[in-house]
């Protein structure tokens, strides 16, 4: 049962913010821009788990802001191989201590999935990754009890499957000979 505190209702309006600002990241072309907005958004939803006490999603926010950050700052850097193995090692000891059962797994799959997404630096391939981390975050906002978390998910998973169709046809149109 859910109960309507004022941290609750804040958090649900906090969820609202950022399920926009992350809608918005996958209508951006370049991954510059989005990892600026998803860091942005990633801030507000890590208050908005704070105030529902989702410490796990707390914890994977914490590890998407500061692999964000070092991608924007350290473009080379955050493009190699040993890079993404350092954010699935951070990914792995932050779950140690937020681990409370199976359904806060959610949140580090999600977070795991999306880290290469944004790694390999194609946007159809990020908008491609957007589909099972929609799923995964839906599951997550379901355990955490976070009705607009789990409303605005499917919402942003169908924003990732329009970007996706939308990058595939035009690819497709590219690659197609002409007469």
């Amino acid at each position: 049962m859910i109960d309507l505190t004022v941290a609750y209702i804040v958090s649900q309006i906090i969820t609202v913010i950022f399920y926009g600002l992350f809608a918005y990241s996958y209508l951006l072309k370049t991954q510059r821009s989005i990892l600026v907005v998803g860091a942005i958004a990633v801030i507000l939803n890590a208050v908005a788990f704070i105030l529902l006490g989702g410490w796990s999603g707390v914890a994977m926010c914490a590890i998407a802001l500061a692999r964000n950050l070092v991608c924007y700052r350290f473009k080379s850097f955050g493009s190699s191989r040993w890079f993404l193995l350092i954010v699935f090692g951070a990914i792995i000891i932050a779950t140690i201590p937020t681990f409370d059962s199976f359904w806060s797994l959610m949140s580090v799959f999600a977070t795991c999935v999306y880290s290469y997404s944004v790694w390999q630096k194609k946007p159809i391939v990020y908008k491609l990754c957007g589909l099972p981390v929609g799923v995964l975050w839906i599951i997550y906002n379901i355990y955490i009890l976070s009705v607009f978390g789990v409303i605005l998910e499917i919402a942003l998973t169908i924003f990732a499957l329009v970007g996706f169709i939308k990058d595939f046809k035009s690819l497709n149109s590219r690659e197609a000979p002409t007469k």
